[in-house]
């Protein structure tokens, strides 16, 4: 895996719940798991903090297969899967563009029960 597939897979997925930017107000976090081990890595800038987006930068050595001279990461193993974690599960984009079919109907209720909640809390509020 590389950039390149990153960035064609975000193309792919697009608009299905399977980026990011599709799933990340759900509680989805960009993660990588080597499907030799099932170690699920989160994932995160070259200096360690946590990505708002799958980088290859952020893994450990022992995924790298090749570097550039500046020491950038190129590539990883075959094995690393991108997909995302959510309640300590990882998902891969197939399975959370399905779980986003199957329950976003279900946290977009959720979300506007909550809204509204929140607003006759504020009315009763300036009632009294």
């Amino acid at each position: 895996m590389n950039q390149l597939i990153l960035e064609q897979e975000t193309i792919a997925y697009r608009g299905s719940g399977g980026v990011s930017a599709d799933n990340r107000c759900f509680g989805f976090r960009p993660a990588f798991r080597n499907t030799e081990t099932g170690n699920v890595y989160p994932s995160r800038f070259a200096d360690g903090r946590l990505a708002p987006i799958h980088l290859i930068d952020g893994l450990p050595n022992e995924l790298v297969d090749a570097r550039s001279a500046a020491g950038k990461v190129m590539s990883v193993k075959p094995s690393v899967q991108s997909g995302f974690t959510l309640n300590g599960r990882f998902y891969d984009r197939d399975e959370t563009a399905m779980y986003l079919r199957l329950n976003r109907s279900d946290a977009a209720a959720q979300a506007m029960n909550e809204q509204a909640a929140s607003m006759v809390q504020a009315a009763n509020a300036f009632r009294n």
